[in-house]
């Protein structure tokens, strides 16, 4: 495989810094030698490096020998499928399109071609906040002051400045980039407590709140960014003591938006925009059942969207099991600005994908693209970083351990793939998750968290190959069937 050489990019005063990395520069072309499997690894050491191409050999038979019979064994069945992937991605929010906005040119397109196109890292989600979230420059709505139940006064225009421009670019980089967007506030005049900090959605203003959503996906259509999904509001459960833009949805307000309000809403209008509901975290399975039992919901639900902070991702099996057609999304995690491990806790970051897509997740989404070294711009009580951070000084742009972890799905699981079953033949720390993408070329994804080196044999179609997986690594297998 032929290695795309990546020049230095000059910023910040003849600053050079090289972009993303050596090896992500080249594309992620399935192994010329049908036979053979490549691997990418990131470790201390490396970042998504390429070894050289292990071979496949006929499965030996089954032995006697002790040392042998303990090694630990991963066996790929594609003939059981689960899943179709949607796409990983990141949030670009107010912040992240703020920061990306004011590098200097071709910097800043160099970095949005790197982080979608499906020639490098291949990002093919996205979250926007429809509003203002807790990262964004200042606090605002699309229809600020008074009360305006006709929504005479509604404007986009805010989002012209720098969040459309990136949005624009990044679909240009990636055409099938899948864009859905997550209020945090309705506008204050709307609301219980007549702020976008804290408080509850009433009644009242349901139809109105339907009728500005519906113009927000017609407005940002109209602007060249089509928005393919919308959830009802982040984080449903919790108004974050006012501290930022939020609002509290109680389940039955909630289910009547849905079934009544925003899902009529976008039929009548035509607009062909998926609602997701919830977003919000693992815990709150039970409250997802209650609401799909609901035909009205049920029928104008397309998928439920869910944070990890709480509970487990097996909540999204339960789901699954009782609603097949309803289809499961992590939309936000990331790391803290400050916590220990930022640049370098990929293993974490791929177990908790790998535990996500185990059970029925579809897409992947990470918090905060970019933001700055402190965690800024930010006009919330929280310390996030970003999956990237822009120096607000040098504007240097360096990695989170979550990007090196992102970079080991988005690059190889294609949207469209199947996830294929994945089974270990003892115990084992190693996270596994295999996929089947639409052009038939297969990628395993090995997470070790361990401080030793481990050795695994791969068992696919009366086939076998030896792994080598360093200490505290992320490594992808990429392959074709022969």
């Amino acid at each position: 495989m032929k290695i795309a050489s990546c020049k230095p990019l000059l910023i910040a005063g003849s600053l050079a810094i090289l972009l993303v990395g050596q090896n992500i520069c080249a594309a992620a072309t399935v192994p010329a030698n049908k036979q053979s499997v490549d691997q990418w690894t990131t470790t201390t050491e490396k970042k998504l490096s390429k070894s050289s191409a292990i071979e496949w050999r006929a499965k030996e038979k089954k032995t006697s020998n002790p040392t042998q019979r303990n090694n630990l064994t991963i066996t790929l069945d594609d003939k059981n499928k689960a899943q179709t992937i949607l796409g990983f991605g990141a949030a670009l929010t107010d912040s992240s399109c703020y920061l990306i906005n004011r590098l200097p040119e071709p910097t800043k397109q160099n970095l949005i071609d790197e982080l979608f196109s499906p020639a490098k890292m291949g990002m093919s989600t996205v979250r926007i906040a429809v509003g203002a979230s807790d990262y964004a420059v200042s606090p605002y709505s699309f229809d600020d002051g008074e009360a305006d139940p006709e929504l005479k006064r509604f404007s986009i225009s805010h989002d012209e400045e720098h969040i459309l421009p990136v949005l624009r670019a990044a679909r240009k980089s990636y055409p099938e980039l899948f864009i859905f967007g997550s209020p945090w506030s309705p506008p204050g005049w709307m609301k219980s407590n007549k702020s976008m900090l804290g408080g509850n959605m009433p009644r009242k203003y349901m139809g109105a709140y339907a009728d500005y959503i519906a113009k927000f996906l017609k407005a940002y259509e109209a602007a060249g960014v089509p928005v393919q999904a919308v959830t009802v509001n982040n984080e449903v459960d919790t108004d974050q003591d006012g501290r930022m833009p939020a609002c509290v949805w109680p389940q039955e307000i909630e289910m009547d938006f849905v079934a009544w309000n925003l899902g009529p809403k976008l039929k009548d209008e035509k607009i062909n925009t998926k609602i997701w509901i919830l977003d919000h975290n693992y815990n709150m399975w039970g409250r997802v059942l209650n609401e799909l039992e609901n035909p009205d919901v049920l029928k104008h639900t397309s998928g439920v969207a869910w944070h990890p902070y709480a509970g487990e991702p097996s909540a999204m099996t339960k789901v699954h099991k009782a609603y097949p057609n309803v289809g499961m999304h992590w939309t936000e995690d990331g790391p803290d600005v400050d916590e220990q491990g930022y640049a370098t806790n990929w293993a974490s970051w791929g177990k908790k994908f790998t535990e996500a897509l185990r059970n029925w997740c579809s897409s992947i989404t990470d918090w905060n693209l970019a933001l700055d070294e402190a965690g800024r711009p930010n006009i919330g009580p929280f310390k996030c970083g970003g999956t990237i951070t822009i120096n607000s000084k040098t504007q240097a742009i360096t990695y989170s351990g979550q990007y090196w972890g992102t970079v080991h799905f988005s690059k190889f699981i294609r949207p469209g793939a199947k996830i294929i079953l994945s089974s270990a033949s003892k115990a084992t720390e190693i996270s596994h998750i295999a996929a089947q993408n639409p052009d038939n070329s297969y990628a395993l994804v090995l997470t070790n968290p361990s401080s030793s080196k481990q050795s695994v044999t791969l068992d696919w179609q009366n086939k076998e190959c030896q792994v080598e997986l360093p200490a505290d690594s992320i490594s992808t297998l990429q392959w074709r069937l022969p």
